[in-house]
This record gives C-alpha cells, sequence and structure tokens, in this order.
C-alpha cells in the first residue's frame, strides 16, 4: 500500500486568485493535495479550461495553489502556464449588439429537426439550455425560376414552415412566450435583386424581427451577385427598414477566403461579423481556427460574434467557448444547428455567456462572498445514533481530516449526522459536499436542507456518491434569511435503501454567490467507468488493471526499437499472454460508447476506434483504439456497452506476433485519424495520450 505524505492544504498567505487559462504541457494534468509529486493525485486539470490560481501560493520548487469547479489543490508550474484573464473592456454604446451576452443557436428548416411545432421547438430547447436566448431561422432563399421563394418553399413541415409574414409572426410571438427572440438569417444571391430584397425586407419590418444575417460565402449557391452587385442590393435594403436595425454577416473565416466575398462592399451595410469558426469541418482545432478568425477579422473594424460547431466533440465545445469568449473577447456566441446537437453538447451549449468563462470554472473570485466549511466533528457538526448497537466508523481523508462513514440501510435508519450554518449575511448561498475517494459508494444519500427563504419544507436532494471521488460536490444554490434560527442546516443519515454500500458523512461548504450562475442541463449517455479489453469477466473485476497472466511487453511513452527506423515512443500497451496464448482470445469494449472506426489499416492491421460516452465522474469524453484485431464483430457506427465483444486478438495478418495494442485519448485525433502515430514527437505523445494502465486504475466502475 502506498504512503502519501500530510496533505498541504491552501496557504493562508495565498492572497488574492487570478483567473486564467490553463496552459498545459500535456491534454490535462495531475492535481495534487500538496506541493510535490509524492503527494496524492487528486484530479486532473484539462488543457484550455478556466481556473483560478494563486500567485503569491508559489513554493521554492514551483509549485502553486489553484481552484477549478469541484476540485482545488497544488499543480506544478513546470507542466504549466496561465495565460491570464483581464477584466472584461467596455462596450462603447455605439458598438452594442442584439447579440452581447447572449446564445444563439441556428434553424435550417423544419424537416431537419424533430420537433413537430413552433412550442415543442422553444420548450425543448429551455428544457435543455435554458440560457439559450435566440433562434435565428432561415427565413428565405433564391432560386433560378422565380428568383427567390420563402423558405417554406423547401418545408414539408408546415407547421414550422416559412412562407411569409405571418409564418414570422406566429414565431415571433411562440417563442416570447419562452423569453426567447427571433432573428432572421438567409443566403442572398444578388441574381434576383428585386425578388430577393422583397422578401428580406418583409421579414425585417416585422415587429419582433430583432436582426438580420447575411450568409455570404464564396461558394456555387451562395452570392453570384459579384463586387459590384452588393451595393445596389443593400442599398435597397437598407432604404426600406429602420436606420437602426441590425445585419450581420456571416462568414468563412479562413483568410484564404477574406477578398473572395469583397468585404469592403458589404462593410457600410453590416453591423456584425458572424465567422464560421467550424473546426470539426476544416479538421483543425478550435484554437487553431479561432486564431486565424480575430486575425484574418480582427480588424474589419465590427464586433466579432463567432458561429461555433455543434456537431462537435463536447470537449473541444467547451475549449471553443472559453477561448472565443475569455481570449478574444467576444460577447456573444450563436451555434449550428438545431437537429445536429447531441445531449452532452446541449450541456456545453448552455454555458452562459457572461460571467462564466467555462463549463467547468469556477465562480469568478469577485462573485463568492463568505466562505464556511463545518468538518465532522468540528463546531456546526453534530450527530447521534438510535441503536447502541451501531456507530459511525471513521477514516482520515485526502486532505486530512475526519470523514464518518457506516453500511447502508434499506428499511431503518441507524445513525444521524447534521450541519448548522452560522451565516454572516443573508444571501444566495451554494451548499456543497465532500465526497471521499473511499467509503462512499451509496447511489442514494438523500440530503435534507432545512429552512430554506421561500420553502414551505425541506428540500431533500439525492446524491449518487459513487460518482465522484475526493471533489466537491454542489447541493444546490439556495436563499438563506440570517435571522432564521437554522437556516440552511443539512441533515443526513444512512437509511438509502441499499444493501451492500456504504454512506459518507463528511465536510459541508457552504459559500456566499454574489452573482448567480445558471447551472448546465440535459441527459444523455453516460459512461460508468473503464474495464481492460481483454481477461475474463472474473479477470476484469479483479483489483489487477491487467488481469491475470496479461502483461504489457511495451508500456506507454516507452521509447522502444531504438536505433532502428521505426523507433518510436509507444502511445498505449501491447498485451499479450506468454507462449502465443492470447491468440484468437476476445476483445472487449473498455467502456461504453459508438465505433467510429471499425477495418484494415496499412502496417495495423484492423483497427476499432471507439468514441465512449462522457464519463460519469467528470462529463469528459475519452477515445480507445483497439490495434492488430480481428474477427471484427462491430461497424462504425454501433453503440457498445462496456464489457461486449468488439473482435479477437489478431497479428495484423502476420505482421506481428499475436498481442492487442490499446490506448486512450483525451482528443478527438483518433476520430480524424485512426492511424495516427506521433512517432518520436514525445509532446504529440504527451498531448493526445495517456498511460492506460494509469487511466483504467483511476477510473474502474464503481
Amino acid at each position: 500500500m502506498t504512503t502519501y505524505p500530510s496533505p498541504v492544504a491552501k496557504p493562508t498567505t495565498a492572497g488574492t486568485g487570478q483567473l486564467a487559462i490553463a496552459r498545459t504541457a500535456s491534454a490535462y494534468i495531475n492535481l495534487r493535495n500538496g506541493p510535490g509529486t509524492e503527494y496524492r493525485d487528486i484530479g486532473d486539470i484539462r488543457n484550455n479550461t478556466v481556473i483560478v490560481y494563486y500567485p503569491a501560493s508559489r513554493t521554492s520548487t514551483g509549485w502553486v495553489w489553484l481552484e477549478q469547479s469541484t476540485v482545488s489543490g497544488w499543480v506544478s508550474t513546470t507542466v504549466i502556464t496561465f495565460e491570464n484573464i483581464a477584466a472584461p473592456v467596455p462596450v462603447p454604446p455605439q458598438q452594442a449588439t442584439p447579440y452581447d451576452g447572449k446564445i444563439g443557436i441556428w434553424h435550417w428548416k423544419g424537416d431537419s429537426i424533430p420537433e413537430a411545432t413552433i412550442d415543442d421547438v422553444a420548450k425543448n430547447i429551455k428544457s435543455v439550455a435554458p440560457n439559450v436566448s435566440q433562434i435565428w431561422v432561415k427565413i428565405c432563399d433564391a432560386t433560378d425560376r422565380d428568383g427567390a421563394q420563402w423558405q417554406g418553399y423547401w418545408d414539408t413541415k408546415r407547421s414550422l414552415a416559412i412562407d411569409g409574414p405571418q409564418s414570422i409572426d406566429r414565431w415571433v410571438t411562440t417563442l416570447a412566450k419562452y423569453g426567447m427572440e427571433f432573428h432572421a438569417w438567409c443566403v442572398p444571391k444578388g441574381t434576383h435583386l428585386e425578388a430577393e430584397t422583397n422578401i428580406i425586407i418583409q421579414a425585417c419590418t416585422r415587429p419582433g424581427v430583432k436582426s438580420l444575417i447575411l450568409d455570404v460565402e464564396p461558394y456555387d449557391g451562395f452570392w453570384q451577385g459579384g463586387q459590384a452587385g452588393i451595393r445596389p442590393y443593400m442599398t435597397r435594403i437598407r432604404r426600406a427598414i429602420p436606420g437602426a436595425f441590425h445585419i450581420g454577416l456571416s462568414v468563412d473565416p479562413r483568410k484564404s477566403h477574406y477578398n473572395e466575398i469583397f468585404p469592403a462592399e458589404w462593410f457600410p451595410f453590416v453591423n456584425s461579423v458572424h465567422p464560421q469558426d467550424y473546426w470539426a469541418t476544416f479538421r483543425r482545432t478550435p484554437e487553431d481556427v479561432l486564431l486565424e478568425t480575430f486575425e484574418t477579422w480582427g480588424s474589419y473594424g465590427r464586433p466579432i460574434i463567432p458561429v461555433l460547431d455543434s456537431d462537435a466533440d463536447p470537449d473541444d465545445m467547451a475549449t471553443a467557448i472559453t477561448l472565443a469568449t475569455q481570449r478574444h473577447r467576444a460577447r456573444g456566441l450563436s451555434w449550428w444547428r438545431l437537429g445536429t446537437i447531441t445531449p452532452s453538447g446541449w450541456k456545453v451549449i448552455n454555458t452562459p455567456v457572461t460571467g462564466t468563462p467555462s463549463p467547468n470554472s469556477p465562480p469568478p473570485p469577485d462573485s463568492v462572498g463568505q466562505e464556511l466549511t463545518i468538518k465532522p466533528n468540528e463546531t456546526g457538526f453534530a450527530s447521534g445514533r438510535y441503536s447502541d448497537q451501531v456507530n459511525f466508523a471513521s477514516f482520515t481523508n485526502t486532505w486530512g481530516w475526519t470523514t464518518l462513514y457506516k453500511t447502508t440501510e434499506a428499511q431503518t435508519s441507524k445513525v444521524w449526522a447534521r450541519w448548522t450554518p452560522q451565516i454572516a449575511a443573508s444571501g444566495k448561498y451554494e451548499i456543497a459536499t465532500f465526497i471521499s475517494g473511499r467509503h462512499s459508494n451509496s447511489q442514494n444519500a438523500r440530503f435534507k436542507i432545512n429552512n430554506v427563504k421561500g420553502a414551505t419544507g425541506e428540500i431533500v436532494v439525492n446524491l449518487d456518491q459513487s460518482r465522484y471521488s475526493n471533489e466537491w460536490v454542489t447541493l444546490g444554490i439556495y436563499d438563506l434569511d440570517k435571522s432564521v434560527v437554522g437556516a440552511g442546516t443539512v441533515f443526513l443519515n444512512d437509511l438509502t435503501g441499499e444493501t451492500g454500500r456504504e454512506i459518507a458523512f463528511d465536510a459541508l461548504r457552504y459559500r456566499q454567490i454574489l452573482t448567480t450562475p445558471t447551472p448546465p442541463a440535459g441527459t444523455g449517455y453516460l459512461a460508468d467507468g473503464f474495464d481492460a479489453p481483454i481477461g475474463t469477466v472474473t479477470d476484469r473485476r479483479s483489483a489487477t488493471v491487467w488481469p491475470g497472466r496479461w502483461i504489457d511487453a511495451s508500456p506507454f511513452a516507452r521509447l522502444y526499437f531504438v536505433g532502428t527506423p521505426q523507433e518510436a515512443y509507444h502511445t498505449g500497451a501491447d498485451l499479450n499472454l506468454p507462449q502465443d496464448a492470447d491468440a484468437h482470445t476476445p476483445v472487449y469494449a473498455a467502456a461504453s460508447g459508438v465505433v467510429t472506426f471499425a477495418s484494415r489499416l496499412p502496417v495495423w492491421g484492423n483497427v476499432i476506434v471507439i468514441k465512449h460516452d462522457p464519463l460519469a465522474t467528470n462529463g469528459r469524453v475519452y477515445y480507445t483504439r483497439y490495434g492488430h484485431s480481428e474477427s471484427l464483430r462491430v461497424k462504425p457506427g454501433d453503440r457498445v456497452t462496456r464489457g461486449q465483444q468488439l473482435s479477437q486478438v489478431g497479428n495484423a495478418f502476420g505482421a506481428y506476433a499475436y498481442h492487442l495494442h490499446f490506448d486512450v485519448s483525451p482528443t478527438k485525433i483518433l476520430e480524424t485519424n485512426p492511424e495516427h502515430w506521433p512517432a518520436k514527437n514525445l509532446d504529440l505523445l504527451l498531448a493526445n495520450y495517456v498511460d492506460p494502465r494509469d487511466f483504467v486504475l483511476k477510473n474502474r466502475p464503481k
């Protein structure tokens, strides 16, 4: 058993925190409970996420304290740098846009979405992403036959079709019931000036239409009017609509396409630019595409409101929000488009633009007031038992204080605990509980929150403790009145309806919230953990990561084939049994997910890649690759569950000895390039892969 030093808490001299974007040496780095590698690993910090770090906490060996969402601890400055986030620059009134601080979703046509009515559209969006406040609806397009048609011409779902001003009025009225705005968009062609502009003018003069976005791209099917056609086209529109009406220009942001749309001609008529930052389509990273966008269009003289890629990896979507709003100071965002967004994607899209840099970031330092922590057996904590035959057990947790625990009860409570805060001021408080990595696998811990302002009784929050490990987990934000005795008191007992599990009674934290964030919404598939991809069912449930007699012949990041043309760092694990005993044995899915690749590749033989469902403990998406397989049982698009057989161990059609190459990536590199191999580029390896043994060990199913 590994012995770790006693944890080191946040120094009292840490001073004021600094909001920053984390720039990590690899896809994510370890967070520890003390300033050194000998301390326990308690979490991860992902690249390009927002954190609060404390410069004054820096030790002589270069370790610094930081906080992110539910976790906090120490990181080494040898593997992380900080891109400070300054206060937003005030926006001059004349440059304000209808999109500032707001989130918009583009809508193409009714046939592209499952909903049957406008009410359904608005209701469903609000249920999964209440922070979305704008729908950008396509109103028209040009045709060769008659010049232009309302968008309903191409839409068979009549209840959603835009057939004219009355259709727009119906959309405006319905969206308003849900606190949402209608924004129009279209693809101007410039081939039938009068017919096209007549429809646009009718739309822009309807009450409640907030803006118009023109989709202008240098491709077939888009603007055909040339440079000379822009001015008469836009002059006709501008003369017929109110002078203050806002028109945006949506473009392909890549520098090579800039001059092709004649931006100088559009400039006098448009008020904002909406670059289509589709990193997945471009097969690039969000960071790269956003950088080119702002370098290309940053001097155009119009506010930039990025259009982000909703049909993308949720981690990339979250990164794009952070970089767009924090590094590049975008004041609003939109997402392309309805009908392509996954449940995990909706959760990211719901991230507020103003005041909340990323879905996993902590509140900014100035948004949190008083903080009070009540630990077991300290002031404010009380406990008792209903039976002389039972009592709490205890242990010292990751951070050095005592945690109480007990086996769960299916029918009758035997023990109880109560946390009673003494808050200094009335207001909204986030109440969170600390969940240790041990003795806390109840799936139905029932926290009862009492004396909340406006509540007629206690508020019960059911918490699955098994999903968390050494982190703070919020129970919600509640309005507490200082004058009420016992305001915010929390009660917990051991009655969960379960047998054979353990429930922990740990610290509670009360943080006064000066600005109230909106929690993300949305549900979907989740991965409950990762298993080894080989071995029997019994083997895979054992404590050993590589079960039975299985060994890793080429461990992660080890340089092998030294001195030969094939010299390379290994991206994963080569799993095999002695004397080819692994030949033709089953290969299993390490976790639930969707197959993105299953085919033969040069050198590799057959390869399977799985994009796994977001991991229940942290919401992140990981990819696994199974190389040198034979007898494939899955195909791209297949949904698989943990432990489902994918194939058999092969030898790449005789190229190697029988073994399974297995690796894990926290990026989408394997989705876009299933044969990716960084060879001797160690930085590229560490940026895209993690040690599969350590990863599986830390993420075993509960």
